[in-house]
């Protein structure tokens, strides 16, 4: 009986290594695909065989990418002079040297991702663990409200949305592209689901002994929902960094263009390009996977959390 039962368990095992190597490959084969595509010459990206190999290694689909267009690798404008300019377009008062425009496109991006990122978890860590630990009226009506934000696509809100950062004069800049994500529903929920795990009893000491609640916070409560905001950052940064229609919206300007919006719009004049595409799209990839690697302890664990809270 123990024979049969060890049998059966090595099976299992095997057979779940078996699964995770099939499923790991169908995750990875697509980047792979990218990456190996931005590298091969034209005869092997428009072969009637795939060419699962480059032939080749050329870098030529990258010089044409940073060849494409040029802008300035940076611009620094005075705030809300939009409004008060003739064409709408904000007034620069500093303008960085000409770079190809595919860096300041990459600037951009990862400007608009981190910023997202770093206010969407102080905003939703707070938020969460007022709704947690804090009793006050009207607290379940409110995270109701939330729970319902969270099923709304954007779509629904774009019109108030566009109206709002038009009325501020925040239209045409990243900013447009940044505020709406910080107030992320999901975020919200998340942070209060961990901020629940936290005892009663270290946050009442704290008060005892004269903690402010600022202190308390930073102190006690962010250490302990760490593995949260880990898994929040990763989930902001890439919710930010893909979230193509909103940039089609809001920007306008080439030189504010992000990564994503700046390589189809490449595409746009001309034929359709694979190997263009492919490398902007591995430049892309590349600062998504760097964040993930830096927070996929804290990533693992919340969902190690999670999954044992139920």
């Amino acid at each position: 009986m123990k024979t049969s039962d060890q049998t059966l368990r090595r099976l299992y095992k095997v057979l779940s290594v078996l699964i995770l190597i099939l499923l790991a490959f169908l995750f990875i084969f697509p980047l792979y695909w990218i990456v190996t595509g931005a590298f091969k010459p034209a005869t092997d990206i428009y072969a009637m065989k795939p060419v699962w190999w480059p032939s080749e290694f050329t870098g030529e689909n990258f010089v044409k990418l940073l060849n494409k267009r040029s802008a300035p690798l940076f611009q620094l404008a005075i705030p809300f002079s939009a409004q008060f300019s003739g064409t709408g377009e904000p007034v620069y008062f500093l303008t960085g040297p000409t770079v190809p425009a595919a860096f300041r496109w990459l600037i951009n991006t990862v400007f608009m991702a981190v910023t997202a990122m770093i206010l969407t978890c102080i905003t939703a860590s707070m938020a969460g663990y007022a709704l947690a630990k804090k009793r006050f009226r009207g607290r379940g009506i409110l995270f109701s409200l939330i729970i319902c934000a969270m099923a709304l696509p954007k779509q629904v809100i774009l019109i108030p949305l566009l109206k709002e950062m038009s009325a501020l004069g925040m239209m045409n800049t990243l900013w447009a592209v940044i505020f709406p994500t910080v107030g992320w529903p999901f975020g919200v929920f998340l942070m209060k689901q961990f901020s629940e795990s936290i005892p009663g009893e270290i946050l009442e000491a704290a008060r005892v002994d004269g903690s402010s609640e600022i202190r308390t916070f930073a102190t006690i409560v962010v250490p302990m929902v760490k593995p949260g905001i880990g898994a929040l950052a990763i989930f902001t940064f890439i919710n930010s960094w893909n979230d193509y229609f909103l940039q089609l919206i809001m920007l306008t300007s080439g030189a504010n263009y992000t990564m994503p919006l700046g390589v189809a719009t490449l595409q746009a004049e001309t034929s359709v390009d694979m190997g263009l595409l492919m490398a902007g799209a591995s430049l892309a990839a590349l600062p998504i996977i760097i964040v993930f690697l830096i927070f996929q302890k804290y990533f693992t664990q919340g969902i190690t959390m999670g999954a044992v809270k139920g």
